[in-house]
């Protein structure tokens, strides 16, 4: 029998994918891998994927975990060859269990993050992780990447989120991990090490997360600046004057809002004048455990002080849930704006926070200097270190021709980050996207147990190759 007749006589022939109908799962987010496939699966249960694995490992055909395919690295999507089978966990998508008592949400693959946010909510709980593509992202996509979002300076990245897995081993074996427990010293931490490997080692199917009580209540601002300086010092003053109710604190440089309202006209910055052409803004998020009033109360004194001592400009406080909303839309449709302006080189870095303004002028004055008219477009959660900090081409210069610039742009940037004691991965991942450049900024020892790992949790090498790792 062939590897495709007993896929289909595993999970009906509906659910495998050929031809025109696998297209979609073949092509990733940003468009810049085309990838080929056997076969795109969709099995229905944890059970139906491990008898999908042990029927590709028989045949020795590699799989490719594929969950809302939103991913930046490309680690979701299949290599030219045409080999592989794209697993795709699109079904696995039920709420399992929510335990109010202990502050757990068990939750398969699947789930749209924006359902699992639902889901805690209806039951007076939060589940904190957000990001801009929570309405189609999954949580085996999140986990696998271990997402950081825009809660990250209060909650943590989802690792931190995560207290049991349910995986899916090499040889179709299941690992029922699900325990909600904040303490088990038992042994090794395997579900740190299946977060964040982008199913390279194991393909997760369920996850017990940590959910939180919901805020009483919620004050927004948008706040202009001078410098990127200031944002940190902002900073500063924000941690020192909220403590653990800052729940967020996003850095976007003027030309990236300025982008959005040109491209999305409905979209409108809440300043008029100068503080509409600054150079930089903030956008800050505190959550108040006591009372509407006794947060805007907090908020407008350590915001009030900040303006008083020219740390900022001007500052736009949402005043309802709508207009909060607005302004986070603002900072979630940096993407989609740059991605109406065509491919750019995409850095996703984390650099010590007091490192930070130098890393931006040191390595914005290079890059000019290197390539001439280039633009800079940054943003990202400064709270936490994380820059997205991208490269896009200016008016003298074509997509193809910025492409072409790809490797010694991150050639550049990437020693940077290196100089200023960062990372080249904050919370996009690696894929296939960095894979190369991985060996340039790990110690041999470091790529070695990686390497170990990987041989021993995956003899075969069937998951995800030439993802993270070149073997």
């Amino acid at each position: 029998m062939t590897l495709l007749n007993e896929l289909q006589s595993l999970l009906g022939a509906d659910h495998v994918l050929t031809g025109p109908d696998a297209a979609p799962f073949l092509l990733d987010w940003r468009r810049r891998y085309q990838g080929s496939a056997l076969a795109v699966v969709r099995p229905g249960s944890t059970e139906e994927v491990a008898a999908v694995v042990r029927a590709c490992a028989r045949h020795g055909v590699p799989l490719v975990p594929q969950g809302g395919n939103t991913g930046l690295c490309g680690a979701a999507t299949p290599d030219e060859s045409g080999k592989a089978v794209v697993l795709s966990t699109a079904r696995l998508n039920r709420v399992r269990d929510i335990d109010i008592d202990n502050d757990t949400i068990t939750v398969e693959a699947g789930c749209v993050l924006q359902a699992v946010q639902d889901a805690a909510e209806s039951k007076g709980r939060l589940f904190p992780l957000s990001l801009a593509a929570e309405g189609s992202c999954t949580i085996g996509g999140n986990l696998a990447t271990n997402a950081g979002g825009t809660q990250v300076l209060r909650y943590g990245n989802t690792r931190d989120l995560t207290l049991g897995l349910e995986v899916v081993t090499a040889e179709g074996e299941i690992w029922h991990g699900l325990r909600g427990l904040r303490k088990d010293n038992t042994g090794y931490d395997l579900r740190d090490l299946y977060v964040g490997s982008e199913g390279t080692l194991g393909i997760i199917t369920a996850a017990t997360l940590k959910l939180y009580p919901l805020p009483v209540a919620t004050c927004t601002a948008l706040l202009a600046l001078r410098s990127i300086d200031d944002a940190v010092e902002l900073l500063s003053r924000a941690r020192a004057g909220f403590g653990a109710s800052l729940t967020g604190y996003e850095l976007m440089a003027g030309d990236c809002l300025h982008l959005v309202t040109e491209l999305f006209p409905q979209q409108r910055l809440p300043f008029d004048g100068e503080s509409a052409q600054s150079p930089w803004y903030a956008l800050l998020e505190l959550s108040d455990s006591e009372s509407e009033a006794h947060a805007r109360e907090r908020f407008e004194s350590v915001l009030g002080q900040a303006i008083e001592d020219g740390v900022a400009t001007d500052a736009a406080i949402a005043a309802s849930v709508a207009q909060s909303k607005a302004l986070w839309h603002l900072r979630e449709s940096i993407p989609l704006a740059e991605a109406e302006t065509g491919k750019s080189v995409k850095h996703d870095v984390s650099i010590p926070i007091s490192r930070i303004a130098d890393f931006v002028h040191l390595t914005n004055a290079r890059l000019q200097a290197g390539f001439p008219g280039i633009r800079n477009v940054i943003f990202g959660h400064l709270g936490d270190g994380n820059l997205h900090y991208n490269v896009a081409r200016g008016p003298g210069l074509s997509q193809d021709e910025l492409l072409a610039l790809q490797p010694r742009i991150y050639d550049m940037v990437h020693a940077s980050v290196q100089d200023h004691d960062g990372s080249i991965s904050a919370e996009h991942g690696i894929g296939q996207l960095k894979r190369d450049e991985l060996p340039r900024y790990k110690s041999p020892i470091e790529l070695a147990l990686m390497k170990r790992i990987k041989r021993a949790l995956d003899p075969q090498g069937l998951f995800n190759p030439g993802k993270v790792l070149q073997m």
